[in-house]
């Protein structure tokens, strides 16, 4: 397996190490991913008060950004650096950038009182620290997800790693979910308004202080091997003319089987989000209490963790990412159906434990077959520019937020949500859209993601094993 990983390590207990490392990685951003899409929409429509429509606008803008942002950061930071020579082509960034957007999440939440009441200044609030939280976020993670690619290189190293990283991941999930579950406090309408949204600036700052831990546990697993260094110093330095980024970005989507990873993932993440941001809704106008939505994200995680195993033996059998991701797609959907109905906190724990079964697999899954489409493309063009195709995933991944906050948008104006009075005076028909945007929206979402991808992928084990040969000749 030391092989597998170029000189990363010396001896098998090492190499975990450093795969349990870049696995930091994936904690780190979805302990952060999770926090932000449970509470970012809640928060300042609920707590804050700021109208739901804007709230929506304020997240299109968002996506947005992230069409110009994510992509151009990728094609940035594949340019060399000072520091490249020494650091490599990706550290550099991964460490800066984290450190930093780190403590821009915080802001988020640190709606001064000065402005609280003024729906226009809230909204520009609101739009100014995403759009940075979200640029900082690309710098490190578009790096981050790139190094995966190129580090581990092997179908053997690439499951092992995600295997690990994955395990990690999903605890980070968990932690983002059940972390503000002991910190925030909803405010009270009723029969006195009590106003406890200064908890969620305090959740703020512990997620703050937990990502500068986290980034210094993450540093052995990202940083770059001297071959790795040696590989891209080669590219870099070599006289074939660079093309420009639009060119790029034309290039990128001729590529059927990068396409219909990148739908697919977009459905996912799509369905993935609504969910997350459904359940402090669930959590306020269902349950009655906060604390009540602990054992639903703990179901999850036990669902998670419990199916890795076996889904990675029935990946080391089938040996096809690719129809592997597609079934684990399709259970998903399936397990998203039982949540349109629920309205008890055991009926959702016991729903959410077979959910994070099916989510277990598609995550194990989701970065190998996403490194086979990049091979792919990879052995076409003879050039390993990893950067600007992580970032138009980034960016897929970010237009998920647009779907959940027009799909949330859309039912509370339908279904009349009061977001002004407790769950016990809301309409039935209220409660059954809140239903709707916890289940049906992601079920349709992600069973439609995975009829695209079944229709337009055509990798299959063979075809992947062909490219993993021609890259090794072509020493890339």
């Amino acid at each position: 397996m030391a092989a597998d990983i170029e000189t990363v390590a010396s001896s098998p207990a090492r190499t975990i190490g450093v795969m349990s490392s870049y696995g930091v990685g994936k904690f780190l951003a979805e302990f952060f991913t999770g926090a932000f899409g449970a509470l970012v929409f809640f928060y300042f429509e609920i707590e804050i008060g700021l109208k739901t429509w804007m709230v929506t606008l304020a997240l299109i803008i968002y996506s947005l950004w992230n069409a110009i942002n994510d992509p151009v950061i990728g094609f940035l930071t594949e340019k060399p650096t000072r520091l490249s020579q020494k650091l490599g082509r990706r550290f550099p960034w991964i460490i800066f950038g984290a450190l930093i957007w780190a403590f821009s999440f915080v802001l988020i939440f640190y709606v001064p009182q000065s402005i609280r009441g003024n729906n226009g200044a809230v909204f520009a609030w609101l739009v100014l620290t995403i759009c940075l939280y979200d640029t900082l976020y690309s710098v490190w993670e578009v790096n981050y997800q790139s190094t995966f690619v190129d580090k581990f290189r092997s179908h053997t190293a690439r499951n092992k790693a995600a295997s690990i990283a994955i395990a990690i991941g999903v605890l980070g999930i968990a932690a983002g979910a059940l972390l503000p579950t002991f910190v925030v406090e909803y405010s009270i309408f009723e029969p006195t308004y009590i106003d406890n949204s200064f908890t969620f600036i305090t959740n703020g700052w512990i997620f703050s202080i937990a990502g500068f831990v986290l980034i210094f546990a993450m540093i052995p697993g990202v940083k770059e091997t001297p071959k790795m260094i040696k590989r891209y110093m080669k590219s870099v330095e070599s006289d074939e003319p660079k093309e420009g980024f639009f060119k790029q970005l034309r290039k990128a989507f001729t590529h059927r089987n990068f396409v219909a990873f990148i739908l697919l993932f977009f459905f996912y993440q799509a369905a993935t989000m609504s969910l997350t941001g459904s359940i402090h809704y669930v959590g306020k106008y269902f349950l009655g209490n906060v604390n009540k939505t602990t054992l639903i994200f703990a179901g999850m995680l036990v669902g998670a963790l419990v199916s890795i195993p076996l889904w990675y033996y029935l990946l080391k059998r089938v040996k096809d990412n690719q129809k592997m991701i597609t079934i684990a797609a399709l259970s998903i959907g399936v397990c998203f159906i039982p949540l349109i109905f629920l309205r008890t906190q055991i009926g959702f724990i016991i729903a959410m434990v077979f959910w994070g079964m099916s989510f277990g697999g598609f995550w194990l899954i989701m970065t190998p077959a996403m490194a086979d489409s990049i091979d792919e493309i990879v052995v076409k063009t003879g050039k390993r520019n990893d950067g600007i195709f992580l970032g138009f995933r980034a960016f897929f991944g970010r237009l998920s937020y647009a779907v959940q906050a027009l799909s949330f948008w859309a039912i509370h104006e339908l279904t009349g949500l009061d977001t002004t009075t407790e769950g016990a005076t809301q309409t039935p028909i209220a409660l059954w859209g809140i239903n709707f945007h916890t289940g049906l929206i992601p079920c349709i979402l992600v069973l439609v993601g995975a009829l695209v991808f079944w229709r337009l992928n055509t990798l299959n084990k063979d075809k992947v094993a062909k490219i993993k040969t021609q890259l090794t000749e072509m020493d890339l």
